[in-house]
């Protein structure tokens, strides 16, 4: 099989941000559809019970867990969005990465908008959440209520954990193939990078955590 050159970093960073912009558009256009013909809290069935939206407003992020410091987590992905960018300016070259890191970019754009346009008021927004799936929550009595932003957040983290596992550096190759071959030693620099958006990854899913941090808020709006 023909090896496929690695990605420039102008096309790298040009793939990353138009796969974030698609993302934050998706879900900026679910949550204005949603706020304009839900009322809060109200379920109405899409699939029947399998799959209901329910209208409700998250201040803060896992289990709803410090509602009252909801600057910290739009700083945090903040934070979060600008180590991606990082990155897909000096770093990436890898089209698997290069996917991965705008979908995961796009998703936490999608709640950092909320956390800095919506109500109550600049960097204390209350995300949009509006996805309820009760069978993916069997193992609590409350179901997490989530939002289009939250699914490419945390099917991004999982993408990042299986390049990490699977030791695919961020310029495409293979850390143990490569120290194995003998045709140059491990980059650092480039393992470091990978760390960086693994620690990124992770912080999406603790600072950004608004899928299981709508357990506390749907019950509430019931």
């Amino acid at each position: 099989m023909r090896h496929r050159a690695p990605l420039r970093t102008a096309a790298a960073g040009t793939l990353i941000a138009i796969l974030a912009v698609l993302v934050l558009a998706a879900d900026q256009l679910a949550k204005q559809l949603v706020l304009q013909n839900l009322e809060p809290g109200v379920p109405v069935p899409v699939l029947g019970n399998a799959l209901q939206f329910v209208l409700v407003f998250n201040p803060g992020a896992a289990f709803s867990l410090g509602e009252g410091v909801t600057w910290i987590f739009t700083i945090a992905m903040a934070i979060v969005a600008g180590v991606i960018v990082y990155l897909a300016c000096t770093r990436v070259h890898s089209r698997r990465w290069a996917v991965v890191l705008g979908l995961l970019l796009g998703g936490v754009l999608g709640n950092l908008t909320d956390r800095l346009l919506r109500e109550p008021g600049f960097a204390v927004g209350h995300v949009v959440d509006f996805i309820l799936t009760p069978w993916m929550w069997f193992w609590t009595p409350n179901a997490a209520i989530y939002n289009v932003a939250d699914i490419f957040i945390v099917g991004g983290m999982a993408t990042v954990a299986l390049l990490l596992i699977l030791g695919v550096e961020l310029d495409g190759t293979r850390a143990g193939r490569r120290s194995r071959s003998g045709d140059a030693p491990a980059d650092p620099v480039t393992d470091d990078a990978a760390g960086d958006a693994g620690a990124a990854a992770g912080a999406a899913d603790g600072a950004a955590g608004d899928v299981a941090g709508d357990v506390v808020a749907g019950k509430d709006a019931d």
